[in-house]
């Protein structure tokens, strides 16, 4: 028996450093799929600053993303 807390213990830990991860890697993905998807719209439209907003859209919500899973885990552990 308690062998399952220090499970638990462990396993939270690991959810804890995904989370964490999961963090680091919300604005760089927001702003390159942002990237990826303004520079296709610009290549079919033919114009350049498509591109910029798409980086300036998932920034946006990579930030957002962020606040989100950093409000949630301030909930979880307080």
């Amino acid at each position: 028996m308690a062998d399952e807390g220090k499970n638990k213990g462990t396993l939270g830990d690991l959810v804890k450093a995904e989370s964490m991860v999961q963090l680091a890697l919300m604005l760089p993905a927001g702003c390159v799929i942002g990237a990826l998807g303004g520079a296709a719209l610009d290549k079919h439209f033919h114009t350049g600053w498509i591109a910029v907003v798409g980086i300036l859209l998932g920034a946006a919500a990579g930030f957002i993303g962020i606040y989100r899973t950093a409000s949630r885990a301030m909930k979880r552990d307080g």
